[in-house]
């Protein structure tokens, strides 16, 4: 699909399939969420410029590059984005935080905002939204709506799961803003929860049903 990279790594399907097992501990399920999305962020962030900057080496004065610009935002959507945050934050520490907090009605299944804090500067940054699971797509399409509301043009995403429908429905609200994910599952189901995905990825990294 155009504008979507699935990331095919060993590493990171070996922990999806883990998490997908219904009798995965808690903590183990929040762990193996952060894990990959440490491993997520290396492959979101493999383009990012680079510039040249002087260091100097026990033996020499040399050249080399370091990353050029503003520094990252990292975008959780709440809750289960939170559980990208740790391993996104350990290998780029020096990352700014924005917060979104969406609910999708269970009615409706929009969603619904009831929190937003981000850096002031947040236009002139990259930002990186994050959400395990790309299922109706309605948080994603109102995360980077709000985000693009505050002039922020460089956007991307990230999720564990995506369904087809998600797909569809994000690239063409916003094509822009290009997809990383995991995988790409089967279908939504009537309740909007991927196929045969691994359930609600906040319930289970959180312990609550």
């Amino acid at each position: 699909m155009q504008g979507v990279t699935v990331v095919d790594h060993p590493l990171v399907q070996h922990k999806l399939t883990l998490m997908r097992d219904k009798d995965r501990s808690t903590t183990n399920f929040r762990q193996l969420l952060n894990e990959i999305g440490m491993l997520l962020a290396y492959e979101v962030t493999r383009d990012l410029p680079l510039e040249l900057v002087e260091v100097e080496t026990p033996l020499e004065k040399t050249m080399k590059p370091m990353i050029a610009g503003k520094k990252l935002v990292f975008a959780p959507i709440l809750r289960a984005g939170v559980g990208f945050l740790d391993g996104m934050l350990t290998l780029v520490p020096s990352a700014r935080v924005a917060h979104i907090g969406l609910y999708r009605d269970p009615e409706t299944l929009t969603a619904v905002e009831y929190y937003f804090k981000a850096p002031s500067d947040v236009a002139e940054r990259m930002v990186i939204v994050m959400d395990p699971m790309l299922a109706t797509a309605n948080s994603a399409i109102a995360a980077v709506d709000r985000l693009k509301a505050r002039g922020v043009t460089d956007l991307r995403f990230v999720c564990l799961l995506a369904a087809p429908e998600g797909i569809a429905k994000f690239t063409t609200a916003h094509p822009d803003v290009p997809v990383w994910t995991a995988a790409i599952d089967s279908h939504l189901n009537d309740h909007g929860y991927i196929v045969p995905g691994l359930g609600d990825a906040g319930d289970r990294m959180y312990g609550t049903k």
